[in-house]
């Protein structure tokens, strides 16, 4: 009797070894796929790589066979039987992830990426910062001043800038165009400015429509990877000698390698009437597109915002860093320099440097 138990110890030891054995082996050889898949330099040759590995490894389950186990003194073999073992391996995704903040993410580029539509995501950068210019514009509030004759503009403001895009359509008709809606809205507000009754000096509201088209070539190092096409209203919503307002249709090209982004955008404005323009001379000043670039580093995001018109020779800049306070939360540090910083002060020269928080969501 304690031969024959010595003997099921020994064997249910022997069975185990024979699975953690082939467990390990199964781990080595996905490990090795892996690692051979992540080497292909190709995106299209990597996802492929991936694809045969995924589908060797769910087809290929480890069927592992009972160990031989003497029977107990006056019981049947049949009741000490054990049945086959099958382990199957873990199931790899069939795409790599997209990592945050990259387009792919930001603009649902690929099937993995897709989250349907008519939900809201981020669009353009939400802040909200206190800002101090070297020379706050005051030659459009002019005409008003009789009316509040001890105010003027306060150098210290806080300005804000919120907004969300949204997918209207998915892919219509079979197309790998994805079309969105976005709107972001910019503020400065004179907070502090007691004696003008503490006014919103400027507002700026900018709806737009995307069509956002994928793509993959390289580009000077890069990696090209959509390419949008849009049409962009911006106005102030005021009324007489401060309205300000514009059309423009554009195409931009998204280009990324690693944390690095890239975007180049042109713009085409819509003519108007001559009644009608608020800012005839507007292009001078903001150009005929931008440029802007984000890098990721460790939490932090370096970004920069350029444009400029070569004939004549006016152009604006922003830059940004944001650092890490929290999962949602970054503090936010921006410096602006040149013309156009909002729509009242397209053809006015301003250096305006802020400090406060940006929001992820």
């Amino acid at each position: 009797m304690a031969h024959g138990a010595h003997t099921l110890t020994a064997s249910r030891i022997s069975g185990t070894a024979v699975l953690a054995g082939l467990l390990l082996l199964s781990a080595q050889a996905a490990a090795q796929g892996l690692a051979e898949c992540a080497g292909i330099g190709t995106d299209a040759e990597r996802l492929a790589c991936y694809d045969r590995l995924a589908a060797r490894q769910a087809a290929a389950p480890l069927t592992i066979p009972a160990p031989t186990m003497p029977a107990a003194v006056g019981a049947s073999e049949e009741s000490h039987a054990v049945p086959p073992l099958a382990v199957a391996a873990p199931a790899l995704p069939l795409r790599p992830v997209a990592p945050p903040g990259s387009l792919a993410e930001h603009w649902e580029l690929g099937a993995e990426n897709k989250r349907g539509t008519f939900h809201f995501s981020p669009h353009l950068p939400n802040y909200l910062i206190a800002a101090y210019s070297t020379a706050p514009n005051s030659a459009p509030y002019r005409p008003y001043q009789p009316l509040l004759p001890d105010a003027k503009l306060s150098n210290a403001e806080l300005q804000f800038q919120i907004g969300f895009k949204m997918k209207l359509l998915e892919n219509p008709y079979g197309s790998p165009l994805d079309l969105w809606f976005g709107y972001t809205q910019q503020s400065f507000w004179q907070a502090g400015n007691h004696a003008a009754s503490s006014p919103f000096r400027e507002t700026n509201y900018q709806p737009e429509l995307m069509a956002v088209l994928p793509v993959d070539f390289p580009v000077l190092g890069l990696r090209a990877r959509f390419v949008n096409f849009g049409f962009v209203h911006q106005s102030n919503g005021q009324a007489s000698t401060l309205s300000r307002s514009w059309n423009r249709v554009y195409a931009q090209l998204g280009l990324e390698r690693g944390d690095f982004t890239l975007l180049a955008r042109i713009w085409h404005r819509l003519p108007e009437a001559a009644d009608d323009d608020d800012n005839p001379r507007i292009v001078d000043y903001m150009g005929h597109g931008d440029v802007s670039a984000t890098w990721r580093w460790h939490g932090h995001e370096f970004s920069t915002l350029g444009r400029y018109n070569f004939a004549s020779h006016k152009g604006g800049v922003q830059l940004g860093w944001a650092f890490p306070l929290g999962e949602r939360l970054k503090g936010y540090i921006q410096y602006f320099g040149g013309y156009g910083q909002s729509l009242i002060d397209y053809d006015y020269a301003q250096h305006t440097l802020g400090v406060g928080v940006l929001i992820n969501y």
